[in-house]
C-alpha cells in the first residue's frame, strides 16, 4: 500500500501514517496504518509500540480539536487486513439515538456504501487541511 501519493493521506507521523477515512458519516473518522508494516501491535517491539499508540492519541486528539465530537471511539482489529491500523471513530451527540452506544461497525451498511459520505477530495478538502494542521500543531 502506497500511502506517501494517497489523496486520504493526512501526514506522516512516527510510526506511520495518518489518513482521513474513506467515509465520512462519522466527520473526522480517520486511519493510522503503521510504517514499516508489521501485522499487529504485538509484532513491534516496546518502544515502536509506544510510538503507534502515542501517535494514534495525537490523532485523536486531532479530530476532537477540529470535529468536537463527544468522544473518540479507538479500534485494532486486524481480522481481515494484515497490516496495523487504527481506527479512530469520533462519536457525537447527534447520531441516531439507536446507534449512539453501539459499536459503529453496527452501522447499517448504507452509511458505509452511500456516497454522500465518502471521502471526496474537493468536499473534505477543509476538514482535511484543518486535521493535518491540528496534527501538525500537536506534534
Amino acid at each position: 500500500m502506497n500511502l506517501e501519493d494517497n489523496p486520504t493521506t493526512l501526514i506522516k507521523m512516527k510510526s506511520g501514517y495518518a489518513c482521513i477515512g474513506d467515509t465520512q458519516f462519522l466527520q473526522g473518522y480517520c486511519v493510522l496504518f503503521s510504517d514499516p508494516a508489521v501485522a499487529s501491535l504485538n509484532d513491534l517491539n516496546t518502544i515502536a509500540r509506544a510510538d503507534f499508540l502515542s501517535d494514534m492519541s495525537i490523532v485523536g486528539d486531532a479530530i476532537i480539536k477540529v470535529c468536537r465530537p463527544l468522544r473518540i471511539n479507538y479500534g485494532i482489529l486486524g481480522n481481515s487486513y494484515p497490516h496495523l491500523h487504527a481506527h479512530l471513530f469520533p462519536r457525537y451527540e447527534d447520531e441516531p439515538e439507536q446507534l449512539q452506544k453501539r459499536n459503529v461497525w453496527q452501522y447499517p451498511e448504507e452509511y458505509w456504501v452511500n456516497s454522500e459520505y465518502k471521502f471526496d477530495v474537493d468536499k473534505h478538502k477543509d476538514l482535511k487541511n484543518n486535521l493535518i494542521t491540528a496534527i501538525k500543531d500537536l506534534i
